[in-house]
């Protein structure tokens, strides 16, 4: 199951709530359960009501999320996110602007205030080095965090234009410092994280998501095929259990059902250079998926739209029976309506 904004953490404080146990206990079945991104501190939040990991209130909901999935029979990793330019001062503490690599606007983009009024992105403000450090420290209390909410490991959120993938790609990171230029220099930054969470939780419960050549949130790179394999590289060196690559065919990032076809395949780029496990999402139905496992495209599918409408997805999948249809409308922000509420076969 893939990390799925839904936009309805209780407030105020973005806890988790039984709400949200429920949904993800139906859900139990899946062979891995991905988290919604989640903040790892307030300066990460980009969404309202997109729950956190940096309060007590929030280790204490999802305490509750995972003992659920748990007695289900899941397994439940929790996505570390931080949106950097992709905020707004309405979530910074004291109003002040949203921070990223550079001071550099995401193009056609937009996100909403924390009362969900729809706005333009805001030129951020390039982080101080001092402050880039800072940030590592979050994540790593964030994982610190994740471990008492007792998941069953984490994945770091590298992917769909937010702030670690700011800083990868060179149309966003146009610093001059050791955390901008060469290609080395901009992976530092998400390394440092990477490196830190790996050591609260250690490599085989880490896994990254990362989205090659996707332009969800104005972000692009000139050359992604270098950058991308020095990257998954890295990450042989380190031992990560998975990679979660989103294929570009799909790049909105659940913004709409468009599917392009004629998208370079970051499987056949990418999927030979890595050593873990390879798991592939965007834009597959059950039929593709089984092509792609056949074809070894990927380890494991990741699906999202499907899941958000079948709960129990896996046996649907295995028995071949028809998928209920999901409504886009209910999908970000609501109640139990398109979140808890979707029929089950039996």
């Amino acid at each position: 199951m893939a990390p799925l904004t839904r936009m309805r953490a209780g407030q105020p404080g973005n806890i988790p709530q039984e709400l949200n146990a429920t949904y993800y206990a139906q859900r139990a079945t899946a062979g891995l359960i991905l988290s919604e991104a989640t903040q790892i501190s307030q300066q990460g939040q980009g969404y309202p009501a997109t729950p956190g990991i940096h309060s007590k209130e929030q280790i204490a909901g999802w305490q509750n999320v995972t003992k659920v999935v748990h007695n289900k029979g899941g397994k439940i990793f929790l996505q570390l996110w931080h949106v950097g330019r992709i905020s707004h001062t309405s979530y910074q503490v004291d109003g002040k602007l949203p921070v990223a690599p550079s001071a550099i606007p995401a193009k056609n983009s937009e996100t909403y205030t924390a009362d969900w009024q729809p706005t333009e992105i805001l030129t951020p403000r390039a982080l101080e080095i001092s402050e880039v450090k800072d940030i590592v420290n979050d994540f790593k209390q964030a994982a610190l965090n994740a471990k008492e909410a007792n998941f069953d490991g984490v994945e770091i959120h590298m992917a769909n234009g937010y702030l670690l993938d700011q800083f990868l790609q060179d149309g966003s990171n146009q610093r001059t410092d050791e955390y901008g230029g060469s290609v080395a220099n901009r992976m530092k930054f998400p390394l440092e994280v990477l490196d830190a969470v790996i050591g609260v939780w250690g490599k085989d419960q880490v896994g990254v998501r990362l989205s090659p050549y996707g332009t969800f949130n104005g972000v692009s790179d000139s050359d992604p095929m270098n950058l991308f394999g020095q990257v998954i590289e890295e990450f042989n060196k380190r031992g990560i259990v998975y990679i979660n690559m989103i294929e570009p065919r799909a790049t909105t990032a659940g913004g709409d059902d468009n599917v392009n076809d004629k998208a370079v395949c970051t499987s056949d780029l990418f999927r030979a250079k890595f050593n873990g496990m390879f798991i592939s999402s965007g834009g597959y139905k059950p039929e593709t998926a089984e092509v792609a496992l056949n074809d070894n495209k990927a380890d494991a599918i990741m699906f999202g739209r499907w899941f958000i409408a079948n709960p129990d997805l896996p046996e649907r999948i295995a028995k071949k029976a028809e998928l209920n249809k999901y409504d886009r409308a209910t999908f970000y922000g609501g109640d139990e309506k398109g979140y808890t509420d979707y029929p089950f076969l039996s």
